[in-house]
């Protein structure tokens, strides 16, 4: 029996000629394209590297190309050369920082004020995470974090304006302090270290709890309760139990909400005041000038960078070394 490929079955078992079928039918019957397919998935190598080509094509031309080319703004007199003119490298944009101690205060500011609201917005979002993956329904767990989701839809500069709508001396929370009769005046929570630590905190909250979430979803709940039948409390459960086995997602949380806070740039400026200044500011301030400063900027940005991944890489290695520890 002959199978002949140019002829297929409809669902009542007809024969349907081949220039009735679809055009995307005909062209997965072509010999060549047939060809093509079968050289590309021939094997597990050359699938991955389809697969891959645009993730890795897009990290090198929207990540590393730009990151690369402030690298080498950063090395260079000018930007941009002027046309005849000779593009000459030096550090001297690098030694501006480390020889002027004006840049050191906001400098350790942001790095000191990234530590803290990390563990602030672990803090917060760890008994949030606990609740919906250990207290919630399966069913109900998705529509939760939907409506948890639903404030990040909306861009940083409306929110961080809703947190100063919130805080503002005629803002909410002075509101409901009044009507209690806890305050006669409001209470300036705006441009203080507070009112940027809340809008941060607020920011970067999901960057923590997705991760606290996934880590405690696949928490066994069994091993909880044959703690509980050997007399374990509660805290002798979450400590040696819950919060070793959880590590990696607050390894992940930390590093994410470290990372992001140490670049922002709007909710600084529109929530904190001049004692809060972060560095992102002062690197703005190079690039708002001629472009002259704009190597210097570069040099910062690279030195905030480099500074950030080097702490979250000390960080790692201390909670690698910590999980492992528990596992023994």
């Amino acid at each position: 029996m002959t199978y002949d490929a140019s002829v297929r079955k409809d669902r009542d078992g007809h024969a349907v000629p081949s220039g009735d079928r679809p055009f995307w039918g005909r062209v997965a019957n072509w010999g060549p394209y047939r060809a093509f397919s079968a050289f590309l998935t021939a094997s597990p190598r050359r699938q991955f590297v389809i697969l891959a080509a645009f993730p890795i094509l897009w990290l090198l031309t929207q990540h590393l190309g730009p990151m690369l080319q402030m690298l080498r703004v950063s090395l260079i007199d000018a930007y941009p050369v002027a046309p005849g003119t000779p593009q000459e490298f030096t550090v001297d944009n690098y030694m501006r920082f480390f020889g002027d101690r004006i840049f050191w205060q906001p400098f350790f500011r942001t790095l000191t004020f990234a530590a803290v609201f990390t563990l602030c917005t672990l803090i917060i979002t760890y008994p949030v995470a606990y609740f919906l993956a250990r207290h919630v329904s399966r069913k109900n767990q998705m529509l939760m974090l939907l409506l948890l989701l639903i404030p990040f839809w909306v861009g940083e500069i409306v929110r961080t304006y809703a947190i100063m709508i919130l805080l503002g001396n005629t803002g909410a929370v002075n509101l409901v302090l009044k009507w209690f009769g806890l305050i006669d005046r409001p209470i300036p929570f705006m441009y203080t270290s507070f009112s940027m630590g809340i809008g941060i905190v607020y920011l970067t909250a999901l960057y923590m709890l997705l991760p606290l979430y996934s880590a405690l979803e696949k928490l066994p709940q069994s091993m909880n309760e044959a703690a509980a039948d050997l007399g374990a409390g509660a805290w002798t459960r979450f400590r040696r139990i819950s919060l070793p086995l959880t590590i990696e997602g607050i390894s992940s949380g930390c590093t994410l909400v470290f990372l992001i806070s140490t670049g922002f740039y709007a909710t600084p400026v529109l929530l904190g005041g001049p004692s809060t200044t972060v560095f992102a500011e002062t690197i703005a301030g190079f690039f708002h000038v001629a472009g002259d400063e704009w190597p210097t900027g570069a040099a910062f940005a690279v030195i905030m960078f480099t500074a950030a991944l080097v702490i979250t890489g000390v960080f790692q290695k201390l909670m690698n070394m910590l999980r492992k520890g528990d596992t023994k």
